[in-house]
């Protein structure tokens, strides 16, 4: 019996990844209860199992009297002598039980007890692997979809990639490998939940740590990153060491790097921008891929306005505002852009204003 509860213990021990420890003290405590509900529900018996043999002592601690009051706490003294002849009065002696005769009512109760102890058990060691994964990238399976929500399978859990997580267009299908960015880790009542997405800006700035040894060496730092997904990323990068082009590390040679992380994007553009402290030149530098002609700032305001050639306006602007908005959310500046000939006749009104002599009546 003892062999058998050994080999189960280390097998669900091996199969679930929970500790040889945890499980004898679950099973210590349902036989525990067990034993109770068998004879009679009292405090005072106790149940022990050998960590190493798993052999089980169940015993009720009573006190040795002359006359008892009560049974279930209390022992006589010629009933003790029975078992230990050389006792005395006023002793407290641990009485071992018979176990032989358990009842399928008790097994099953305890069966029950350990199967929830071990799920508790295994939710523990779930949510103990994960929660220090939190900001860190996972590659899963895609097992289903219900109800707006792809199942991405862990290996022992299953991870939640809502669908407005995934990239626009993105239709993933059962079978499918995809990596995500673990967002959260909770506890629930239904245990650990791991909330994933493929939308978040920290996504790409996983895939460069993966990808770029420099970025996880610490040789180089992504100063900001901003995004809309599926269209275009914007990330400032610096380099600690001066030997280091930030920009030719994260691109790679021949793009190999950078590409990578394309493809893992299904096409989103990035644009990959040493960082500076000099506002103007990070602004002309977030405004990539647009050639800017000249900028004027305003430091207390944050504002700048810029002024680019006329073909290179709409690509300033982007496809909708896209990346003029990314830019400023990759600054942190109010950016105005102009056209030469905007400016130029700005300026010529500005000129106007300024030589037209005042009018007087009369």
């Amino acid at each position: 019996m003892t062999k058998e509860l050994c080999y189960v213990i280390d097998q669900i021990s091996r199969e679930k990844g929970i500790s040889r420890k945890i499980l004898l003290e679950a099973l210590q405590s349902a036989l525990l209860s067990a034993t109770r509900k068998r004879f009679g529900g009292g405090t005072n018996i106790d149940l022990r199992i050998d960590p190493k043999t798993c052999n089980i002592v169940a015993f009720e601690t009573k006190k040795i009297v002359s006359k008892v009051s009560n049974k279930n706490e209390e022992i006589s003294i010629e009933e003790a002598r029975k078992i230990f002849p050389e006792i005395v009065e006023g002793a407290v002696v641990n009485i071992p039980l018979d176990l032989h005769d358990f009842g399928r009512i008790a097994a099953q109760t305890a069966k029950q007890v350990i199967f929830q102890r071990v799920r508790e058990a295994e939710r523990d060691v779930i949510y103990n692997e994960f929660k220090d994964k939190v900001g860190q990238i996972v590659s899963g399976m895609i097992m289903r979809k219900e109800k707006g929500i792809y199942f991405l399978n862990l290996g022992r859990t299953e991870a939640i990639l809502p669908i407005k997580e995934t990239l626009p267009n993105e239709n993933l299908k059962r079978g499918d490998t995809v990596r995500a960015f673990i967002e959260d880790v909770r506890i629930t009542t239904k245990g650990p939940v791991i909330m994933v997405s493929r939308t978040n800006p920290q996504f790409v700035a996983g895939l460069f740590r993966m990808e770029v040894p420099e970025i996880n060496d610490g040789l180089l730092v992504i100063k900001n990153i901003v995004r809309e997904p599926g269209e275009r990323t914007k990330l400032t990068v610096y380099s600690k060491n001066p030997a280091i082009d930030p920009v030719g590390a994260c691109v790679g040679m021949k793009g190999t790097r950078v590409q990578s992380i394309v493809r893992e994007l299904r096409g989103e553009r990035i644009d990959i921008i040493p960082w500076t402290d000099d506002p103007r030149l990070l602004i002309a530098r977030a405004l990539s891929p647009a050639t800017v002609d000249r900028i004027g700032i305003n430091e207390e305001d944050k504002t700048a306005m810029v002024v680019v050639n006329d073909q290179q306006l709409s690509l300033a602007i982007g496809k909708k505002g896209q990346n003029v908005r990314l830019a400023m959310k990759l600054t942190g500046w109010d950016i105005d852009i102009l056209s030469e000939t905007e400016y130029s006749k700005i300026r010529r009104e500005e000129a106007d204003r300024i030589l037209s002599p005042p009018s007087v009546d009369g």
